[in-house]
């Protein structure tokens, strides 16, 4: 008897991914936990706006070139053996924020570690999670594991954060405590969990994979017109509820700003994750929908962000921050979803890697937003206003190159998530 690929038994437990995802969620917290702390240090050092808006953005100058390195490195020699690294240099980094209270350098360095470890891990983890699932025998999960897996950290890190510098001594330091022990508490699980891809890398390469690889232009083309114009708002949104719209109602909360931010961001990042149930009905939407569909989430969420920087309501910018989470959490899946559609088994840590590089480019949104309203005078209402028009073009050109795009008899819904 003659097992086919759904009647053969799982190559590993249903449960190994949990390894992999824990090492995701130790690192997203890493990456996020320095967002509730920004009014802290601006507070304490006398940082401007756009300075302190730098210092949370140069966390994607580590981030890109760790993403295409590690990327491609996992391909070659497996998932663990980069993420390992990534969780060392997350402790590093985080050691390097734990020194730099009174040491601005200090902290620009842990920001930039940060960013290098989240480089190393969450493209690379996303593929990990995904090849785990698939050889568990789950394979549409992949994207909805490794978003939940990341956005659990983004949402625990600025939590634990902002509540131990509100109401513990040495705010500097016992701040980042909890992501040590997590961080120690992660290595033992991802040292054990399976690798298919360094088993992978000793074996033959199916004819399957080679014909998907041979496609270079195609796959570029299809960055160039799809994921290049929808990749920034993943983290765009995520970055505005994270540190734009909490730093502009601060200082209507007074000695309570650092719990404020800390509850902001934790509550966009648990929109997130309450929004993946949502990710079943994008994921069975016709082929090229999912992209332009996600896409209507980041506009509404946008648009309650420029009603939340008119009136510094404080309920309206809690409201924004669930709203610009949603948006997030369903533009990360669908994000995911399509690259591990189009790439290549053995090249899927790079693709994925790719394919954040772009996303990551959003952490910019709120230095360039800062920035603008410096140098333009410009109000927030207006500047919110202005990129939600450039969201708007952005939406309306997803929906026709997608169909366009689309081949011809692909208009079936994908698989329904496992």
């Amino acid at each position: 008897m003659v097992m086919t690929r759904e009647t053969a038994p799982p190559l590993v437990a249903r449960r190994a991914w949990l390894g992999a995802g824990l090492a995701l969620a130790a690192v997203g917290w890493g990456a996020n936990q320095f967002s509730p702390l920004i009014v802290m240090y601006q507070a304490r050092l006398g940082l401007s706006a756009a300075v302190a808006d730098a210092m949370f953005g140069l966390y994607a100058l580590g981030l890109v070139p760790a993403l295409l390195v590690g990327g491609r490195l996992s391909d070659r020699i497996g998932r663990r053996a980069v993420v390992m690294p990534a969780l060392l240099t997350s402790f590093l980094a985080t050691c390097l924020l734990m020194a730099g209270g009174h040491q601005p350098l200090l902290l620009y360095a842990g920001r930039f570690l940060a960013g290098v470890a989240s480089g190393l891990a969450f493209g690379t983890g996303a593929a990990w999670v995904k090849e785990l699932s698939a050889d568990a025998g789950d394979g549409t999960a992949g994207p909805r594991r490794a978003t939940v897996a990341m956005t659990a950290g983004f949402a625990a890190g600025p939590l634990a954060a902002g509540a131990c510098a509100q109401w513990l001594p040495s705010p500097t330091v016992t701040a980042y405590l909890p992501h040590l022990a997590v961080l120690i508490a992660a290595i033992a699980p991802a040292w054990r969990t399976p690798d298919p891809a360094r088993i992978a890398a000793t074996s033959s390469v199916s004819s399957a994979q080679i014909a998907g690889a041979g496609r270079p232009r195609g796959l570029a083309r299809h960055f160039l017109l799809v994921m290049l114009p929808f990749a920034p708002w993943v983290f765009g949104t995520a970055a505005i509820a994270l540190a734009y719209l909490p730093a502009l109602a601060a200082p209507r909360v007074g000695h309570q700003a650092l719990l404020f931010s800390a509850l902001a961001a934790g509550l966009a990042a648990l929109a997130g994750i309450a929004a993946q149930p949502l990710a079943r009905v994008v994921r069975r939407l016709p082929s090229g929908q999912p992209l332009p569909a996600s896409m209507a989430l980041v506009l509404a969420g946008i648009g309650c962000a420029a009603w939340a920087a008119d009136t510094l309501s404080l309920p309206l910018v809690f409201l924004a921050s669930a709203v610009l989470g949603t948006g997030y959490g369903i533009t990360q899946f669908a994000g995911l979803a399509e690259v591990q559609r189009i790439a290549a088994p053995r090249s899927l840590g790079a693709v994925t890697a790719t394919y954040q590089v772009l996303s990551y480019t959003g952490f910019a949104f709120p230095f360039l937003l800062s920035l603008a309203s410096a140098h333009r005078h410009l109000s927030p209402l207006g500047l919110l206003l202005l990129l939600l028009g450039v969201a708007a073009i952005a939406t309306a050109w997803l929906a026709i190159v997608t169909i366009r795009l689309r081949p011809a008899g692909s208009r079936e819904p994908a698989p329904p998530l496992a």
